[in-house]
């Protein structure tokens, strides 16, 4: 049983108002931020309830990214955690000045290892493409976490992907 219908990225809690533009709000829609994608993703492909579509809002795709980037990422955070996350909400309201303070919380270690080292599969997108869910992809053209062109290139096989001009990770300007 999917146990709800929204799922927060990474050190983030209730910031689902962000999406409150593109988000479809009924018992048939799953969304998920950054590595609330991931989560959104894998609850759905897993789940035997129905689903119409899955709404992923900049997912985590860093496949992209060679070994040593994933490393430096988890090794900074290990270093200093506040001073990462600070880094971490600058990096995601970058183009806006959206204040993402009052949706913080502190991400832990293994979450980021997650959603650095997630590979997203053709094979899981295209069994859940089977089971009759679409997937909706949104990306900003100026995100400074993930590559946003190389996550579009990636998903416009399995989804309808929206590439927004002039936004960042959280979608707003």
């Amino acid at each position: 049983m999917i146990s709800k219908n929204y799922f927060s990225g990474f050190s983030l809690e209730n910031e689902e108002e962000l999406f409150s533009e593109y988000i479809i709000k009924n018992d048939f829609t799953i969304s998920g931020f950054s590595h609330g994608a991931i989560k959104a993703f894998e609850e759905v492909l897993n789940s035997n309830q129905r689903v119409d579509k899955l709404q992923l809002f900049s997912p985590a795709f860093f496949q992209t990214k060679d070994k040593k980037f994933k490393r430096m990422q988890l090794m900074f955070f290990k270093k200093d955690e506040m001073a990462y996350c600070n880094n971490f909400l600058n990096n995601i309201t970058y183009p806006s000045n959206i204040d993402c303070t009052k949706y913080f919380k502190l991400g832990k270690y293994e979450e980021l290892d997650e959603l650095l080292n997630y590979e997203w599969s053709e094979e899981k997108l295209n069994a859940l493409l089977l089971k009759g869910t679409k997937i909706e992809v949104f990306l900003g053209s100026k995100d400074k976490i993930i590559e946003s062109l190389k996550a579009k290139e990636f998903f416009t096989k399995y989804a309808t992907v929206y590439y927004i001009k002039d936004v960042g990770h959280i979608l707003n300007k």
